[in-house]
């Protein structure tokens, strides 16, 4: 297994891992044991994030020791992974559909690090008082129509200053009238009004018609 310069996560072949903090499946990830360590692969079809990592990006945007925000946490396919890479810091998971919350609410019995919050994101008033002032990530997977309304909300309630907010657009929940490309140039300029644009990158073919936007506060 090959750690790559991403932090936290390793390679085998054309697959990417990251080292499971408890032993154990999330979903139905593949996992490879080496010594005492056992990796869980990260599939990039099931995970936005995972697919903003097939893509080539050099940095998650992740650090052992961080707290991060996760909008549309669902049953924490995912945040399992980022679990795994900031294994000293802690992720505090909103969602507003309670099935999947549940799902959420079970792993986190087993991972220390993540916090189910059973809320919407739409009103981050809501849940102010349980999350910390100043988050260093602010990750959003939300197939809204106000998608990004709802992120710069929580990006100027809680992210630091300096600190990286991630928005997975979905083009169609936005604008079904639009192009996918149209969509994601308008979003662009909203963002660019208030933060700076670190990266863009379209989740295709892992994802049709979404693309994954990086600022930084």
């Amino acid at each position: 297994m090959k750690e790559l310069r991403t932090f936290g996560v390793f390679q085998d072949g054309r697959s990417h891992y990251t080292k499971a903090l408890v032993p154990g499946q999330v979903y139905d990830e593949d996992i490879v044991t080496e010594g005492k360590n056992s990796y869980r692969e990260w599939n990039p079809y099931k995970s936005k994030w995972g697919a903003y990592l097939a893509k080539g990006s050099p940095d998650l945007f992740l650090r052992e020791d961080n707290t991060v925000l996760y909008l549309g946490v669902a049953s924490g396919t995912t945040a399992s992974h980022v679990s795994d890479i900031i294994h000293r810091g802690m992720v505090f998971g909103v969602d507003v559909a309670f099935r999947p919350m549940m799902d959420f609410v079970f792993l986190s019995e087993k991972r220390k690090n993540l916090a189910p919050f059973l809320a919407d994101a739409a009103q981050p008033d809501t849940f102010a008082s349980m999350i910390p002032e100043e988050v260093d990530v602010v990750f959003q997977d939300i197939a809204q129509r106000d998608q990004v309304g709802i992120f710069m909300k929580n990006v100027n309630a809680f992210l630091k200053r300096g600190g990286f907010g991630l928005l997975a657009v979905k083009a169609r929940s936005v604008d079904v009238t639009k192009r996918p490309k149209e969509v994601f140039n308008e979003v662009r300029k909203k963002l660019e009004e208030k933060y700076t644009i670190v990266d863009v990158k379209s989740l295709e073919p892992f994802e049709k018609d979404h693309c994954m936007m990086v600022i930084k506060k």
